[in-house]
């Protein structure tokens, strides 16, 4: 069985090692080969990333920082710079764009490329993406892997297959026996929880998820049953959206000490919401509904959201609406964690591309 050309396209996952930690090792040398982690401290937080040094000894990303330590007790703990992150991953997308316009991004270090036609008219996929790993190196000093293939799904797969600093092709006729060897641990998509059910209903492998019927599946697992039923085919619609919508704009902030004290709570308030709306301005975007999170220091959760009937954005509009989620009802405890999020954002249109044929 072969797959329906229709669903067949040249799609790449450039997706950059250990990002954040990697730039705190190029910028300073006095880190590198070392084990480091960016976020969190010794006693609290959550590690936002981990160098290779680091995950040798299993350390791992939204890993508590406390179990961290614990895992490795010589880890440097280092403070994150997400405008630096920013500033290098412009760096990064503009290479993308000398090949194609459809780009994909889906964090400061991972983006979809469609390459089925592209600027340079490279017939092959493989070559770009080698190309452009080149590029990322020799212009920002940085490694990044990456995996192609005839849909996203598999692209996003294959880019973890020789991680670090490698890339692997998954071509159209290898593309099926792939699927059917591959474990449901490493299905994209598929969560842990979820993995563990299909376990227990005998699905191991992607073989054994092509075995089910689309009715079962849809029973079992309902809208997604049609994704796994597609996507083990090799069907996958899902083009890459240059202008991906997004659903909401936050920021949050971890604190080292528990807080008690209402006007710190609200100092801090202040500067969450400060980073968001600096985010709103850059993306030109304007919502109607405000979200604070608060996580008290038991580490139970609460959010209390707003809507009004008019689009904001100015930080001193977004600030109003949190203090006035924050005063809503006195605070159950002492406060570990503040987050703010603007939602229900102004829609604007979506580019659309054309693909066309094959060669990889």
């Amino acid at each position: 069985m072969e797959i329906d050309e229709r669903y067949i396209r040249k799609i790449i996952h450039i997706d950059m090692d250990a990002f954040y930690a990697s730039v705190e090792q190029l910028d300073n040398p006095e880190l590198r080969g070392k084990p480091i982690a960016v976020g969190g401290s010794r006693e609290r937080g959550v590690v936002a990333a981990a160098s290779y040094e680091a995950r040798e000894f299993g350390v791992k990303s939204a890993m508590p920082s406390s179990q961290a330590y614990q895992r490795c007790r010589h880890l440097i703990f280092v403070k994150p710079r997400f405008e630096r992150y920013k500033e290098i991953s412009q760096q990064i997308r503009a290479i993308f764009y000398d090949y194609t316009d459809l780009v994909e991004p889906l964090s400061l270090d991972e983006a979809y490329l469609d390459v089925t036609t592209n600027k340079r008219e490279i017939p092959s996929a493989t070559l770009i993406a080698s190309e452009i790993r080149e590029r990322i190196k020799n212009e920002t000093g940085l490694n990044a892997s990456a995996g192609i293939s005839i849909n996203k799904f598999l692209a996003k797969v294959a880019s973890d297959i020789n991680k670090p600093n490698g890339q692997k092709l998954i071509p159209p006729n290898e593309a099926l026996d792939f699927m059917e060897k591959l474990s449901i641990d490493e299905f994209y998509g598929v969560g842990a929880k979820t993995a563990e059910r299909m376990k227990r209903m005998g699905i191991h492998s992607g073989s054994d998820l092509k075995a089910k019927s689309l009715q079962w599946l849809v029973k079992q697992f309902g809208k997604s049953g049609l994704h796994y039923f597609n996507i083990v085919r090799g069907i996958q619609k899902s083009e890459v959206k240059p202008n991906r919508i997004r659903k909401s704009i936050g920021a949050e902030r971890t604190f080292e000490k528990d807080l008690y004290d209402l006007n710190d709570i609200d100092y801090q308030l202040k500067n969450v919401t400060q980073k968001v709306a600096s985010r709103t301005a850059d993306l030109k975007a304007k919502g109607k509904t405000v979200t604070l999170k608060l996580k008290y220091s038991d580490f139970t959760i609460q959010t209390r959201s707003r809507s009004d009937n008019h689009f904001i954005s100015e930080e001193v509009d977004i600030l109003s609406v949190a203090r006035s989620l924050l005063n809503e009802q006195p605070l159950e405890q002492s406060i570990r964690l503040i987050g703010v999020t603007l939602s229900n954002l102004e829609k604007k249109s979506r580019g659309s591309g054309v693909q066309l044929t094959l060669k990889f």
